[in-house]
């Protein structure tokens, strides 16, 4: 299992406690199972910032990406960020967001963001098929989706999605989806898209600021959230550990077991009645 499907499917079995690197040098907290792994993603890499997202409970991060060559001294901070992340917990993941349309991108660049520990990387509709093609292993890629919801053939043309293989998730921009209000319409929309291609998602958000939002969250069956970073490290570290309180209790309310249907019987009356019919 790759880096980034490991830090998918960790979020919801959380973790125990523990001492973790040489000799038990380090003390790991406990971590409660979430809806959803937490990504915090910033304009620029930034060590500092990122190694305190990661020790606030952040699950991942993310980075802007151009699409042109990383000089060497970048790929050293990618490398040694990428190290030190994963020293703080082993299934942190770090992925890189292009915003260009990638068209000078070429396998050894992915080579590269792969071996300086880069474990996926997410690229709109606008970006070269061939990139689909390019197959590295324990490297991800994602698409962004633009949202059509007035279009009921929508999922059927991301179906077509199906015939490259090299796509492991789904993104999608919720930055302007108002979650507490969100309705069964809307969330079916995205559910027939998810069905079409049966991908992991992951949801860029503004926020995610109360209880509502988290159970709409819930409602659209997203494997990954997408925060932007504060300007600073005390708010960012802040709104991360509202975010992780929101996910961990929507968690909980989709783990509780409701009672099981009962089947009410027939009375005797009534049985007595039917034995008597000729």
């Amino acid at each position: 299992m790759s880096k980034f499907s490991n830090m998918l499917s960790q979020a919801r079995r959380g973790q125990s406690g523990g001492a973790i690197g040489f000799f038990g040098s380090k003390s790991r907290p406990t971590v409660k199972p979430r809806a959803a792994a937490l990504l915090i993603e910033f304009p620029a890499v930034n060590a500092g910032e990122a190694e305190a997202a990661i020790k606030a409970g952040a699950n991942g991060l993310l980075f802007h990406w151009s699409g042109s060559s990383l000089d060497r001294a970048s790929l050293a901070t990618l490398k040694e960020l990428s190290e030190t992340i994963q020293s703080q917990d082993e299934n942190a993941a770090l992925g890189l967001r292009l915003l260009g349309n990638g068209a000078g991108i070429e396998r050894k660049m992915l080579e590269s963001l792969k071996e300086h520990g880069v474990h996926f990387l997410i690229v709109p509709l606008q970006a070269p098929a061939r990139l689909l093609s390019t197959h590295l292993k324990d490297f991800d890629l994602a698409v962004t989706l633009p949202w059509h919801g007035n279009d009921p053939l929508y999922p059927l043309v991301v179906r077509n999605l199906s015939a490259f293989e090299g796509i492991s998730a789904l993104h999608f921009d919720g930055r302007e989806l108002p979650l507490e209000r969100l309705s069964i319409e809307e969330a079916l929309g995205y559910r027939a898209i998810r069905e079409a291609l049966r991908l992991p998602a992951l949801m860029s958000l503004a926020s995610l600021t109360n209880e509502a939002a988290a159970y709409g969250l819930l409602a659209l069956g997203i494997q990954a959230v997408i925060v932007p970073a504060s300007e600073n490290i005390a708010t960012t570290t802040q709104r991360i550990q509202e975010l992780r309180e929101w996910l961990e209790k929507a968690h909980q309310e989709e783990e509780k077991e409701l009672p099981p249907p009962t089947v009410p019987q027939p009375s005797l009356s009534t049985s007595f009645e039917e034995e008597e019919e000729p």
